[in-house]
């Protein structure tokens, strides 16, 4: 049985060109995105608290991608960058939260999956920018980040799989995965992690 995720389309360079232009946006994006990663792991225990099974390692997640965003932020603080006021929406994800279905289970499988293909997608970009960094604690700090990014991919279609057949998960990821490709094809090239 296979957790790893295969996007369906690459990044573009030109996003790793737009990230090393002006990398302090992007660590102040990173923040972001850290923090409401761990927001994310949480909200499945407060949404589905009878889920018992996958309970212990959403709050490991969350804990995991708290610490991320204490390692950017220290990160920020070392170069003189603030954190945001505000955390702007995020149309990527915003669209990607669009095609999830309304039903109860259906919304369930869907936002795992969801969770899945956004952990993978930070795990290559991650990984874009470990090697397009010179030596040093910046590439080695994106180097980490990438190892644990893409095993949160793979955690949550695990947790799926607790729940749904392994065909109705893997079908579903299928059509996940070309409608993201599609939205990050059609999204602006920006200093921003999505």
């Amino acid at each position: 049985m296979q957790f790893r995720i295969d996007l369906s389309v690459p990044t573009k360079k030109e996003w790793v060109e737009a990230v090393l232009a002006d990398f302090d946006a992007f660590l102040q994006d990173h923040a972001d995105c850290e923090r409401k990663a761990s927001a994310m792991a949480l909200s499945f225990v407060a949404k589905y608290p009878n889920r018992l099974e996958i309970i212990p390692e959403l709050i490991d997640t969350s804990v995991e991608e708290l610490e991320h965003f204490r390692d950017v932020y220290d990160l920020m603080k070392e170069r003189g960058i603030q954190l945001s006021h505000e955390i702007p929406q995020d149309l990527y994800m915003k669209q990607l939260l669009d095609i999830c279905r309304s039903g109860r289970e259906e919304r369930f499988m869907d936002r795992l999956l969801l969770a899945s293909l956004v952990e993978t997608r930070g795990a290559e970009r991650f990984k874009l920018i470990y090697e397009a960094l010179e030596e040093g604690t910046l590439k080695d700090f994106y180097h980490r980040l990438w190892a644990s990014e893409a095993r949160h991919g793979e955690i949550f279609v695990k947790m799926a799989l607790n729940y749904f057949e392994e065909s109705l998960v893997y079908d579903r990821l299928e059509e996940m995965k070309v409608e993201e490709g599609k939205i990050l094809n059609n999204l602006p090239i920006r200093p921003a992690l999505h």
